[in-house]
């Protein structure tokens, strides 16, 4: 839920020719994360792994985004390299969640 206020916060110095083009896609890419993760929490294991999975990709999809951002020079050096650490740190823990719960169906 924090990355993705975090990025609400940072695409509002972009220019306003971004505003349905990359601030949109990073906006949404980043909300996705968290929203991804409670649409599967609810549903079976295998919708939860499904949904971290979408969860996991859009945390990718971020990446290429805060990229594109720093090269176009709308965030700085400093700006891209946290939002990757962030990033890296989530993509871990959904990656251990949804390592857990493979787990968890593989040995009742």
């Amino acid at each position: 839920m924090d990355f993705g206020e975090l990025i609400n916060t940072i695409v509002r110095k972009f220019p306003n020719h971004e505003l349905y083009a990359l601030s949109s896609q990073f906006r949404r890419a980043a909300d996705s994360i968290a929203l991804n993760i409670a649409k599967g929490y609810l549903g079976s294991d295998a919708q939860f792994v499904k949904h971290l999975n979408h969860a996991i990709y859009s945390a990718n999809e971020c990446v290429s985004c805060s990229t594109k951002a720093r090269k176009r020079n709308y965030i700085n050096f400093e700006e891209d390299e946290e939002n990757r650490r962030l990033l890296s740190e989530l993509t871990k823990m959904m990656s251990s969640l949804r390592k857990r719960i493979k787990e968890r169906n593989t040995n009742p």
